[in-house]
């Protein structure tokens, strides 16, 4: 009898401790994303549905993503939220579209990416907004939190990763917190100068309920410039014999554009933009005298060195626009300098203003009409002189260069069919200069261009112009390397049925790089060749049209057949290798290079 009893008790004790491993080796909430904890109450709602409801209350009607196992109960709040998804094709692409948002509407371009390589890939974008100054805001996925510094999978330190490129790096560590946190973004992505913000989000945070109250919409904050830096403007002014106006940066909208050209008009003022930055000033307006960049007009340069007074409205005069660095002295510019910018951080940076005003170029416009109108503008004549030397630099039908295809012509008859409104995209090299130099911009809103010198960035850019405005035509320039960086978006074209039209230049070759090899290294050709695709395949491949263009003559009615296809097109344009520039080619590059060296 007692070993019976002994045997059943020792059994039960056995299934006992069965029971009691397996009930250890099931995961807890922390380990299992999936699980969700119950809700303490009805108006409870899940992390990854507050955080969209968040993007509805600030105004997001736009998210482009590559989607991922980290943020999926943000994904499943989008499931029912009004917001537009684009689905890109890989993360670069998706955070050079949100910053195309950004540039065009002024409100924070909206990323979404998964955490590790999804985010690494995201970086170029954010690298685009903080050098271009485009509010942005990156979520990125994250691992759960109590795996955090083991390194598991795909794990990162994201404020370590983005903490120079960023305007603030953050993660949400408790789901109660996220209005909080989100509403900080949209006032850091858009106030004084602005940016990117990035948030890790853990995704057992994501799966957690709580009952929170939304934030109201965010809003921007700005600063007026004072009655006396008004005075000491106008005073200014009319001291001057030899004034220049520099536009560029961001926090401009149509209005502004409007009263500041109202302003120049009322002061026959020389009006001239920073690099990239076309679209702040109508080309075809008599102030208009340039841009201030690369392959810039030299008698404008010139003009600027010997200029007694620079007005420097909402940009920072960076390496490119300031010629590195010699268009005005550092620290005092021989100049006098009125330098207008919404961030305290920038003003007297690099350079002593004279006159520093810290307020965004909507607030500054907006004043310009309080000014006194000017006793004299003795600079009318060389205002006038500035205007002409523009419309003679700017004439493609005075440029000639070796091949069949002319890319001047091709200009002048972008000119002629393009609506005024057409949103041009781009990318980096030397391709580039041709619409730089060339379009004519007239409208705000019509420019997509990384200040960075990012290549890849003109297809995603102009699928997220053409996802913003569907009824606006929007044409990518890019060049044969340039496109290949992120070409894979011309599907995200395909899927959503963009008809953007994309102009690839094929050289044959990373020019940029290839001119500058010739000069320094002259006829040692080395890593800048490039063997290409059929682009004209590549888009009918993915559903699209697609053209090849080898002659002057084929491009007009090409190009009137991709319009008219109402589906995505490319356009391949192969060009003469020689023709580096409209200035120049190759072959003149390296002869005076080996002739400088023969010199020494």
């Amino acid at each position: 009898m007692l070993k019976t009893l002994c045997n059943f008790i020792n059994c039960v004790v056995h299934k006992a401790h069965i029971i009691l491993l397996q009930l250890r080796s099931l995961p807890d909430a922390h380990t299992l994303p999936t699980m969700k904890t119950k809700p303490a109450s009805q108006s409870a709602r899940m992390g990854g549905h507050i955080l969209v409801d968040q993007l509805v209350a600030h105004g997001v009607e736009h998210v482009f993503c590559v989607p991922g196992e980290s943020y999926l109960a943000v994904l499943d709040g989008l499931h029912d939220a009004n917001i537009q998804v684009t689905v890109c094709r890989q993360e670069g692409g998706a955070a050079m579209m949100a910053d195309a948002h950004g540039k065009l509407t002024g409100q924070p371009g909206i990323c979404m990416v998964t955490r590790g390589p999804g985010a690494t890939n995201a970086y170029a974008g954010v690298h685009i907004a903080n050098q271009d100054s485009s509010p942005m805001i990156l979520f990125v996925g994250q691992i759960e939190r109590g795996m955090r510094e083991r390194e598991a999978f795909q794990e990162m330190d994201y404020r370590a990763v983005f903490g120079t490129q960023a305007k603030w790096v953050t993660e949400i560590d408790q789901v109660e917190r996220i209005p909080e946190i989100v509403s900080r973004a949209f006032h850091i992505a858009t106030s004084g100068r602005p940016g990117p913000v990035v948030i890790a989000l853990p995704e057992d945070m994501l799966v957690e309920y709580a009952e929170v109250i939304d934030a109201p919409r965010y809003k921007v904050v700005s600063t007026a410039p004072t009655q006396q830096q008004v005075q000491e403007l106008a005073g200014l002014l009319a001291q001057a014999r030899k004034p220049l106006a520099i536009l560029g940066g961001t926090r401009w909208n149509q209005a502004a554009v409007d009263e500041f050209t109202r302003f120049a008009e009322r002061y026959q003022l020389p009006v001239a933009v920073q690099f990239r930055r076309q679209m702040l000033f109508s080309t075809a307006n008599n102030c208009f005298v340039g841009d201030i960049g690369l392959g810039s007009n030299p008698e404008l340069l010139n003009y600027a060195k010997e200029a007694d007074l620079i007005l420097l409205v909402g940009g920072r005069m960076s390496e490119i626009a300031s010629q590195s660095y010699t268009l005005l002295d550092i620290p005092v510019p021989s100049q006098t300098l009125v330098h207008v910018h919404p961030d305290s951080a920038e003003l007297n940076r690099v350079y002593v203003a004279d006159l520093p005003i810290q307020t965004a170029p909507t607030d500054f416009t907006a004043v310009l009409a309080s000014l006194p109108a000017p006793a004299q503008t003795p600079w009318v004549a060389e205002a006038a002189r500035l205007r002409e030397s523009y419309l003679r630099w700017t004439n493609p039908d005075s440029i000639t260069h070796p091949g069949a295809l002319q890319m001047g012509q091709v200009m002048a008859h972008l000119r002629t069919v393009l609506p005024d409104d057409a949103i041009m995209c781009n990318g980096a090299g030397n391709y580039a200069t041709w619409l730089h130099r060339f379009h004519r911009f007239t409208r705000y809103g019509t420019q997509l261009a990384p200040t960075s010198g990012s290549m890849g960035y003109g297809l995603p850019a102009a699928v997220g112009a053409k996802r913003l405005h569907p009824e606006r035509t929007v044409v990518c320039f890019a060049g044969d390397g340039c496109f290949m960086m992120h070409g894979q978006e011309f599907a995200t074209a395909v899927q959503y049925n963009l008809p953007i039209v994309v102009l690839i230049i094929d050289n044959g070759m990373y020019g940029t790089i290839r001119m500058h090899q010739e000069r320094t290294y002259p006829a040692r050709l080395s890593a800048t060749t490039l063997q290409n695709p059929d682009f004209a395949a590549y888009a009918q491949a993915f559903g699209g049209h697609g053209e090849r263009v080898e002659t002057t003559e084929q491009f007009a009615p090409a190009l009137e057949r991709a319009l008219a296809s109402g589906k995505p097109a490319i356009l391949h344009c192969l060009i003469d290798p020689e023709t580096i520039t409209p200035s120049t080619t190759l072959q003149k590059l390296r002869e005076q290079a080996l002739a400088n060296a023969g010199k020494a």
